[in-house]
């Protein structure tokens, strides 16, 4: 009988296990919107009508795979990752609240929202309502969007240590946590653990803006961000030297408690692709960010025994050599609607060097907007190109979105089941 953990090592090494493994839930960038994951529990039978899903990542709402879904479903990773969420609250003290879809959810203590004059729902850093909101849903929407707090900037004041503001060595807290859900997790189910630590990606639009912060200094402002990689790029490479140390003297400390019981760590979220190509050129990749993307990636493998998962979304065709040499093993979301993402050419110039841990099927188009039938044959193909000798980790390119029909959903997983065998 071969474990969860076996069939995603087996995955990670370019080998074919029993089947392919699959990912719901393992990290921020592979799981559900909130509102899916309701109609896919009361479409399996999980719970009688209008039972909450509890919102476990509010910038996205994403739902909790829960581990009957996860049994339900065959899943082959769990997620380990602290126990706040982005907007610096923690994930306890669970509420009711409604979505704008009518989805009945449960919502940490911390998420404090507010309507505003238009119907948009705001929220705040660590809930504390007396701070000024860092996020906004807009009225009828499905997600938050950071607001950009960002303040003047004067050339003369900047400040390393603005930008470092939420990069602080581990806690004591957190660090018992981490050991304790480790050992849970590791002698509790036979699942394939996936780190996801924070703190390690550099440039993150996610991070930039500071939802967590109630008041962020610096730069804070995602376009002023970028405009820097060309018109401050050395105050850029000094934040990133000093997150990159604090990120290591943090790895080591995660690594001493948690030991080699993960599988895989996320040590990138920091997205470098558009839908027609990268938005950086391959050259201020190489000189600002690879360096120290190599240095943690180093680490790790030097240090340990998990292998290093970037998520970078869009066409990231002329990066991925780059993102090899720099040591990353998994690649996601592998958005393969994207310019030059063409799954073949991946499998064949990539393959047996990158672990595909998404492009199971396109999440814009196909599972959103297609019929059963063409999910399902979708799917067939994806397992076809990507599955072959290993490499492969089926998840959609990127998380289920809101509004998904439920029958596409249902088809997507029931192909897997059915396509996803290899033969002996």
């Amino acid at each position: 009988m071969v474990t969860s953990r076996e069939r995603v090592n087996s995955a990670l090494n370019h080998e074919e296990a029993d089947r392919l493994p699959l990912d719901l839930g393992g990290s921020g960038t592979t799981g559900m919107h909130v509102d899916s994951v309701y109609l896919l529990r009361q479409a399996l039978g999980l719970d009688p009508p209008r039972t909450p899903v509890k919102v476990i990542e509010p910038f996205q709402m994403l739902g909790e795979v829960a581990p009957d879904l996860i049994a339900a479903l065959g899943v082959d990773v769990v997620p380990l990752e602290k126990p706040v969420t982005m907007f610096g609250f923690k994930n306890e003290g669970w509420k009711p609240w409604t979505t704008f879809g009518g989805t009945p959810v449960l919502v940490p203590e911390g998420f404090n929202t507010e309507p505003d004059a238009r119907g948009d729902i705001l929220l705040y850093p660590e809930g504390d309502r007396s701070a000024s909101p860092s996020g906004r849903m807009p009225k009828g929407g499905y997600y938050f969007d950071a607001i950009i707090r960002q303040g003047p900037i004067d050339e003369e004041a900047l400040k390393v240590e603005d930008n470092l503001e939420e990069f602080g060595p581990i806690s004591d807290q957190d660090l018992a946590f981490l050991k304790a859900e480790a050992e849970r997790l590791y002698t509790t189910t036979d699942k394939a653990i996936l780190g996801s630590f924070g703190g390690t990606s550099f440039g993150s639009f996610s991070a930039t803006p500071g939802v967590s912060l109630k008041q962020p200094r610096g730069i804070r402002s995602v376009e002023e961000w970028q405009m820097s990689t060309i018109t401050r790029p050395n105050h850029l490479r000094r934040i990133f030297e000093r997150q990159c140390e604090i990120g290591l003297a943090n790895l080591q400390r995660i690594a001493d408690v948690v030991g080699n019981r993960i599988t895989a760590v996320i040590t990138s979220y920091t997205d470098f692709g558009m839908q027609t190509g990268p938005f950086i050129s391959p050259q201020t990749y190489r000189t600002l960010y690879k360096p120290f993307n190599k240095a943690v990636n180093d680490w790790v493998h030097k240090h340990t025994s998990w292998k290093t998962f970037t998520h970078c979304c869009g066409s990231v065709r002329d990066l991925l050599p780059d993102f090899v040499e720099a040591g990353f093993d998994i690649l996601n979301p592998v958005q393969t609607s994207a310019a030059r993402m063409d799954p073949v050419e991946l499998k064949k110039t990539f393959g047996d060097v990158l672990t595909f841990w998404g492009g199971g099927i396109d999440t814009q188009r196909t599972l959103p907007f297609g019929t059963p039938t063409q999910v399902r044959e979708e799917v067939r193909e994806r397992i076809r190109i990507f599955g072959s000798g290993g490499g492969f980790v089926f998840n959609p390119a990127h998380n289920v979105q809101a509004r998904a029909p439920v029958e596409n959903i249902l088809a997507m997983y029931e192909a897997v089941k059915e396509f996803g065998r290899y033969e002996a």
